[in-house]
Protein backbone atom coordinates (compact mmCIF):
# COMPACT_ATOMS: atom_id res chain seq x y z
CA UNK A 1 0.00 0.00 0.00
CA UNK A 2 1.10 3.17 -1.08
CA UNK A 3 -0.13 5.90 1.94
CA UNK A 4 -0.21 9.43 2.06
CA UNK A 5 2.07 11.49 4.40
CA UNK A 6 0.56 13.52 7.12
CA UNK A 7 1.33 17.33 7.25
CA UNK A 8 4.10 16.28 10.61
CA UNK A 9 5.58 13.27 8.65
CA UNK A 10 6.56 15.44 5.64
CA UNK A 11 9.88 16.85 8.09
CA UNK A 12 9.31 20.51 6.86
CA UNK A 13 11.80 23.61 8.47
CA UNK A 14 9.91 25.83 11.02
CA UNK A 15 9.72 29.72 9.87
CA UNK A 16 12.65 30.80 12.12
CA UNK A 17 14.53 27.16 10.69
CA UNK A 18 13.97 28.27 7.23
CA UNK A 19 15.10 32.54 7.75
CA UNK A 20 18.07 30.85 9.18
CA UNK A 21 19.13 27.79 6.12
CA UNK A 22 21.09 28.47 3.54
CA UNK A 23 19.13 29.49 0.24
CA UNK A 24 19.34 28.92 -3.55
CA UNK A 25 20.83 31.76 -5.13
CA UNK A 26 17.81 32.76 -6.97
CA UNK A 27 15.49 35.46 -6.24
CA UNK A 28 11.97 36.72 -7.84
CA UNK A 29 10.87 39.95 -8.82
CA UNK A 30 7.38 40.39 -9.58
CA UNK A 31 6.61 43.56 -12.19
CA UNK A 32 3.23 44.58 -11.88
CA UNK A 33 1.74 41.57 -10.86
CA UNK A 34 -2.06 42.83 -10.41
CA UNK A 35 -3.46 39.77 -8.58
CA UNK A 36 -3.50 38.93 -4.56
CA UNK A 37 -3.33 35.69 -5.30
CA UNK A 38 -0.57 35.37 -7.63
CA UNK A 39 1.33 37.19 -5.55
CA UNK A 40 0.38 34.58 -2.82
CA UNK A 41 1.56 31.97 -4.91
CA UNK A 42 4.87 33.76 -5.50
CA UNK A 43 5.69 33.55 -2.24
CA UNK A 44 4.28 29.50 -1.79
CA UNK A 45 7.07 29.13 -4.84
CA UNK A 46 10.29 31.26 -3.20
CA UNK A 47 9.54 29.33 0.00
CA UNK A 48 8.91 25.52 -1.63
CA UNK A 49 12.42 26.18 -3.41
CA UNK A 50 13.88 27.72 -0.73
CA UNK A 51 14.88 31.10 -2.65
CA UNK A 52 16.95 33.81 -1.59
CA UNK A 53 14.28 36.94 -1.85
CA UNK A 54 11.33 37.91 -3.43
CA UNK A 55 11.10 41.65 -4.58
CA UNK A 56 7.95 43.46 -5.54
CA UNK A 57 7.52 46.52 -7.83
CA UNK A 58 5.06 47.96 -9.25
CA UNK A 59 1.38 47.62 -8.82
CA UNK A 60 2.31 44.09 -7.23
CA UNK A 61 0.22 44.48 -4.06
CA UNK A 62 2.28 43.60 -0.76
CA UNK A 63 1.82 42.03 2.56
CA UNK A 64 0.42 41.90 4.70
CA UNK A 65 -3.05 41.35 2.92
CA UNK A 66 -5.49 38.47 3.36
CA UNK A 67 -5.69 37.61 0.10
CA UNK A 68 -2.28 37.40 -0.57
CA UNK A 69 -2.28 35.09 2.94
CA UNK A 70 -4.83 32.95 1.59
CA UNK A 71 -2.39 31.68 -1.53
CA UNK A 72 0.64 32.07 0.47
CA UNK A 73 -0.87 30.43 3.51
CA UNK A 74 2.07 32.29 5.70
CA UNK A 75 4.87 32.00 3.19
CA UNK A 76 4.65 35.76 3.51
CA UNK A 77 6.61 34.80 6.68
CA UNK A 78 9.33 32.62 5.95
CA UNK A 79 10.39 34.20 2.69
CA UNK A 80 12.64 38.00 2.79
CA UNK A 81 11.09 40.48 0.96
CA UNK A 82 11.10 43.71 -0.15
CA UNK A 83 9.06 46.47 -2.34
CA UNK A 84 11.26 48.24 -5.08
CA UNK A 85 10.27 51.80 -5.57
CA UNK A 86 12.77 51.57 -9.25
CA UNK A 87 12.95 48.06 -10.66
CA UNK A 88 14.94 49.55 -12.89
CA UNK A 89 17.76 51.20 -10.51
CA UNK A 90 17.47 47.91 -8.45
CA UNK A 91 18.02 45.65 -11.10
CA UNK A 92 20.82 47.72 -12.70
CA UNK A 93 22.54 47.38 -9.04
CA UNK A 94 21.98 43.64 -8.60
CA UNK A 95 23.70 43.53 -12.07
CA UNK A 96 26.69 45.76 -11.42
CA UNK A 97 27.19 43.10 -8.67
CA UNK A 98 27.45 40.54 -11.02
CA UNK A 99 23.74 38.90 -10.57
CA UNK A 100 22.07 37.91 -13.68
CA UNK A 101 19.10 38.88 -14.64
CA UNK A 102 16.44 36.93 -16.39
CA UNK A 103 13.32 37.42 -18.02
CA UNK A 104 10.61 35.39 -18.05
CA UNK A 105 9.35 36.86 -21.50
CA UNK A 106 8.53 36.28 -25.44
CA UNK A 107 10.89 37.92 -27.11
CA UNK A 108 12.81 38.23 -30.74
CA UNK A 109 15.60 36.66 -28.67
CA UNK A 110 14.20 34.53 -26.24
CA UNK A 111 15.24 30.96 -25.73
CA UNK A 112 13.24 27.90 -24.32
CA UNK A 113 13.46 27.22 -20.71
CA UNK A 114 14.61 23.95 -21.81
CA UNK A 115 17.52 25.39 -23.47
CA UNK A 116 18.60 27.97 -20.54
CA UNK A 117 21.55 27.03 -18.57
CA UNK A 118 22.52 28.40 -14.97
CA UNK A 119 25.44 30.01 -14.97
CA UNK A 120 26.11 32.98 -12.97
CA UNK A 121 26.68 32.49 -9.20
CA UNK A 122 23.33 34.75 -8.48
CA UNK A 123 19.89 35.13 -10.82
CA UNK A 124 16.97 37.15 -10.55
CA UNK A 125 14.34 36.27 -12.21
CA UNK A 126 11.44 38.81 -13.34
CA UNK A 127 8.05 37.59 -14.16
CA UNK A 128 5.44 40.04 -15.66
CA UNK A 129 1.85 41.93 -15.79
CA UNK A 130 -0.63 39.49 -16.26
CA UNK A 131 -1.89 41.22 -19.19
CA UNK A 132 1.04 43.30 -20.37
CA UNK A 133 4.18 40.96 -19.57
CA UNK A 134 7.41 42.19 -18.06
CA UNK A 135 7.77 45.76 -18.99
CA UNK A 136 10.10 46.82 -21.85
CA UNK A 137 12.87 48.65 -20.24
CA UNK A 138 13.31 45.96 -18.02
CA UNK A 139 13.41 43.13 -21.11
CA UNK A 140 16.05 45.52 -22.63
CA UNK A 141 18.48 45.25 -19.71
CA UNK A 142 17.81 41.52 -19.24
CA UNK A 143 20.86 39.23 -19.57
CA UNK A 144 18.61 36.36 -20.79
CA UNK A 145 15.18 35.99 -22.19
CA UNK A 146 13.57 32.69 -21.46
CA UNK A 147 10.08 31.35 -22.23
CA UNK A 148 8.30 28.36 -21.66
CA UNK A 149 7.32 26.19 -24.93
CA UNK A 150 3.70 25.90 -25.45
CA UNK A 151 2.37 24.01 -28.09
CA UNK A 152 -1.34 24.72 -27.74
CA UNK A 153 -3.77 27.62 -29.14
CA UNK A 154 -3.31 30.28 -25.99
CA UNK A 155 -0.33 32.07 -25.90
CA UNK A 156 0.90 32.24 -22.02
CA UNK A 157 0.08 30.50 -18.59
CA UNK A 158 -0.97 32.19 -15.84
CA UNK A 159 1.76 33.71 -14.40
CA UNK A 160 2.06 32.16 -10.99
CA UNK A 161 1.95 28.60 -13.14
CA UNK A 162 4.65 29.89 -15.48
CA UNK A 163 6.35 30.92 -12.40
CA UNK A 164 6.81 27.71 -10.73
CA UNK A 165 7.96 25.99 -13.87
CA UNK A 166 10.84 28.24 -14.70
CA UNK A 167 11.85 28.35 -10.55
CA UNK A 168 11.51 24.37 -10.57
CA UNK A 169 14.04 24.50 -14.19
CA UNK A 170 16.46 27.13 -12.91
CA UNK A 171 16.99 25.61 -9.17
CA UNK A 172 17.31 22.21 -10.52
CA UNK A 173 20.25 22.83 -12.58
CA UNK A 174 21.48 24.36 -8.73
CA UNK A 175 20.41 20.67 -6.89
Amino acid sequence: MNKKLKLEELDRLSVEEFKHSKKFPLSLLLDNIRSHHNVGSAFRTADAFKLKSLHLAGITPCPPHREIRKTAIGAEESVAWTYEDDPIAFLNSKKASGVQVIVLEQTQRSIKLNEYKHEAEEVILVVGNEVEGVQQEIVELADQCVEIPQFGTKHSLNVSVALGICTWKIVENLV
